[in-house]
């Protein structure tokens, strides 16, 4: 029975997107923030957070939300794989180096132990040595 009123009620609502689950986590992290530094300014902060996720949550303006959620992805993702190809990097740090070409700034992959050696950029041909 309460089922069945929350699936009539959220009947033409938005509800949880990417968005409101980043807004979730920023809220869980400023209100446990709060609990060591107990400022005014981090209570409204969460509150406002949190009614902004909710706001979201419950609104009829589907396309408006979609729009916003869509702004918001193709801001985080670039972020989200620059973190991962860090961590990608850090956890190959034993077998290979990285460098970054200095005209692209693209990353490029050598074996380690290889001595100086001449790498070449196959992005923009940019030719530069170091040692490995």
């Amino acid at each position: 029975m309460i089922l069945e009123f929350i699936r009539r009620f959220m009947y033409g609502r938005y509800g949880n997107d990417q968005l409101n689950q980043f807004l979730m986590l920023l809220g869980l992290f400023f209100a446990a923030l709060w609990s060591f530094v107990q400022l005014g300014i981090l209570t409204i902060l969460v509150i406002i957070i949190i009614g902004l996720c909710y706001y979201r949550m419950f609104s009829r303006n589907i396309a408006k939300r979609q729009s916003e959620n869509q702004r918001f992805l193709s801001w985080y993702m670039p972020q989200k794989e620059k973190i991962n190809n860090a961590v990608f990097r850090f956890k190959d740090r034993k077998e290979h180096r990285y460098f970054k070409c200095k005209c692209c700034k693209t990353y490029l992959r050598v074996p380690k132990g290889k001595g100086k050696i001449s790498i070449h950029c196959p992005n923009c041909g940019n030719e530069f040595v170091k040692k490995t």
